[in-house]
């Protein structure tokens, strides 16, 4: 499992824990299945409404993704172009070929074979940009489907809030206490339900997903830097120092930023 992610839900999980343990008299009380029903399905609802059934269902893999602790390989890819890009200049066209069989990264082979195959360097180009926008526009219409489920759930929390409502004022005539305060419960609860899952659960999937995303499109370009310099018939050695660079100053700025903030802060 992701660590950040792992560290995330028990951190989650011991806040609620330690609310409900020293907050409330009885913490079952904050278990009510009406008003988890109102939020859960009515936000599902809402979002088969908004969504064509094939993205919907995505929703289970993508929490399994933000679950997984994906490795991007950045390495092994520098490693791999390199040594193909060396067999490539020596005129070893097998090699290359038996080469780019073993590359597990499609962006990476497809790159690779259009090299090749002599096609122009601006083409290729093309080409890949375009991958990379594709890329970036599938995996952002993901994360809005979180952020837009986010949306939903408090706004069910209060329509469960409104229906409690509605049922306590034709109760309060009755001058039953058990049923007045079992809407009441069913009014505050749905928002507490609500708020809980869409800043618990669906945002920050959202986030996760488009952290991934960013951390893609950064090992994409260095890719597409890397086949560009094997276009213009660079030296093996020239590609791996640029590219090892292009990674380093990548983490370089992500720390510079951290420390940054860690300062102002």
């Amino acid at each position: 499992m992701n660590p950040s992610t792992l560290i995330g839900i028990v951190s989650g999980i011991a806040l609620l824990a330690s609310v409900l343990l020293f907050s409330a008299e009885d913490p079952w009380l904050f278990l009510d299945y009406p008003s988890l029903g109102i939020v859960l399905f009515g936000t599902m609802a809402a979002t088969f409404i908004s969504y064509p059934l094939r993205e919907v269902l995505r929703i289970f893999s993508l929490i399994g993704t933000v679950l997984r602790n994906e490795r991007l390989y950045a390495q092994k890819d520098i490693e791999e172009l390199v040594a193909i890009s060396r067999l490539w200049l020596s005129g070893n066209l097998n090699a290359v070929e038996k080469q780019l069989e073993q590359v597990a990264n499609p962006f990476l082979k497809t790159g690779l074979q259009l090299v090749v195959d002599l096609t122009p360097e601006e083409d290729i180009l093309d080409l890949l940009q375009w991958r990379i926008s594709r890329l970036r526009a599938k995996e952002h219409a993901e994360a809005q489907l979180f952020r837009v489920m986010a949306s939903y759930a408090p706004a069910f929390g209060m329509l469960g809030t409104l229906v409690g409502l509605v049922n306590l004022m034709f109760l309060l005539g009755d001058g039953d206490m058990t049923a007045i305060g079992r809407q009441m419960a069913i009014a505050l609860m749905t928002t507490f339900y609500g708020v809980l899952l869409a800043n618990l659960v669906f945002k920050p999937v959202a986030v996760k997903l488009e952290r991934r995303t960013e951390q893609r499109v950064v090992l994409m370009n260095m890719v597409m830097q890397g086949i560009a310099m094997m276009s213009n018939k660079r030296s093996p050695a020239l590609i791996r120092e640029t590219l090892n660079s292009f990674m380093a100053h990548y983490h370089d700025e992500i720390n510079d930023g951290r420390r940054v903030s860690h300062k102002k802060a």
